[in-house]
């Protein structure tokens, strides 16, 4: 049994979908970000950052128990603890990693910086809405480039598909439009289609 500490945020609903994708037995303890709930000591003990998701696995390495947090971190985890979505074939190993760090080091945090300054920033701050909503369409660029010329992001769909896919499907928030990026909008639909990510995208 797996403890999900979670919000509904991209970051959150990575681990969400993965669960689901993996039909993991688990329960799911909203962490209310917006009340500062992951400031509690509680919490804290878990995720010493105060950030969700972070996973408590109760049948964690040498069957003890195991927690986890950084939604990338958990992802790889909860792979290598399946055998599921990251392929151990060393090339696509790898690639799997290098989406899944451009995930990491770059689209979640320049789209949160665009979810920031468009839409929570107390002011409008013109150069903070240029700058991140500029570079959230090259990435988004990025990623056309490539999955006009692939299915998923490393092979078959992998933890870099799950980790990326909630954060473009708050693209309107980047005033992105997904026509402007045939080969992500072909990629994004298909995803959106599995059963497993429509439920995980609904927690909590």
């Amino acid at each position: 049994m797996i403890d999900l500490y979670t919000w509904s945020t991209p970051n959150g609903r990575k681990v969400s979908v993965m669960l689901e994708e993996l039909g993991l037995k688990y329960g799911v303890f909203p962490i209310d970000i917006s009340k500062g709930q992951q400031f509690a000591d509680d919490f804290v003990r878990i995720s010493p950052n105060s950030k969700i998701p972070a996973i408590v696995d109760h049948d964690g390495p040498g069957g003890k128990k195991f927690a986890l947090f950084e939604s990338g971190a958990i992802l790889i985890y909860l792979a290598d603890k399946t055998g599921k979505f990251l392929q151990k074939d060393p090339p696509i190993y790898y690639k799997t990693l290098q989406w899944l760090m451009f995930q990491m080091g770059g689209v979640g945090p320049m789209f949160g910086q665009a979810h920031h300054f468009l839409r929570a920033a107390p002011e409008k701050i013109q150069y903070g809405i240029d700058r991140y909503t500029k570079e959230a369409r090259r990435l988004y660029g990025v990623l056309d480039g490539h999955l006009k010329q692939n299915d998923y992001l490393a092979g078959a769909y992998s933890i870099a598909d799950i980790a990326t896919y909630p954060w473009v499907a708050r693209h309107e928030w980047h005033l992105v439009d997904l026509k402007d990026f045939p080969g992500v909008k072909r990629w994004f639909d298909a995803i959106g289609a599995r059963p497993a990510v429509k439920k995980g995208m609904s927690v909590p």
